[in-house]
């Protein structure tokens, strides 16, 4: 997993319309990278709604957000398309981008361990440096604590 102070890791994926988007485009912006399971899933869904609710407070700072999954550009599409999402949704079915930020891991549930999105979080600077890293990340107060990583200096949380 990249950490703070490292450079994030170059990327291009397709969005939910399928336009491809380069982390480079935005250079010179504030980044809100954020990694979750699987759309439509209740965490997911209230993560992404809490997102889309503050961001005009992300665009105030200079932030983009930006989500990622192993979803299909067709399952980000109705997901985005339900929610009113104001975000792009990236998709990486192929896992290389999430395994490249190390949030593919061993999960547990109900007693069964199996691998999946770890819900991780990247603050990247305007220079393309990880800023702030939030990992194993709890919904509950989470947007708030990204949107307060984007007036401080570089720290884990």
């Amino acid at each position: 997993m990249p950490a703070i102070g490292e450079k994030a890791p170059e990327f291009s994926l397709p969005d939910s319309t399928g336009r491809t988007v380069h982390l480079k485009d935005f250079r010179g912006k504030k980044i809100v990278l954020y990694f979750y399971p699987k759309d439509q899933t209740p965490g997911c869904t209230k993560e992404a709604c809490s997102f889309n609710d503050r961001i005009s407070e992300f665009r105030k700072r200079g932030a983009i957000v930006l989500g990622v999954s192993a979803d299909s550009v067709e399952s980000h599409a109705r997901f985005a398309e339900r929610y009113g999402l104001r975000f792009p949704l990236l998709s990486d079915p192929d896992k290389k981008v999430i395994n490249t930020y190390g949030v593919w891991k061993k999960k547990s549930m109900y007693g069964r361990t199996f691998m999946g999105v770890e819900r991780t979080t990247f603050v990247i600077d305007e220079d393309g440096m990880i800023q702030a890293l939030f990992p194993k990340v709890r919904v509950d107060g989470h947007t708030e604590a990204v949107l307060e990583s984007l007036t401080t200096s570089r720290k884990a949380l």
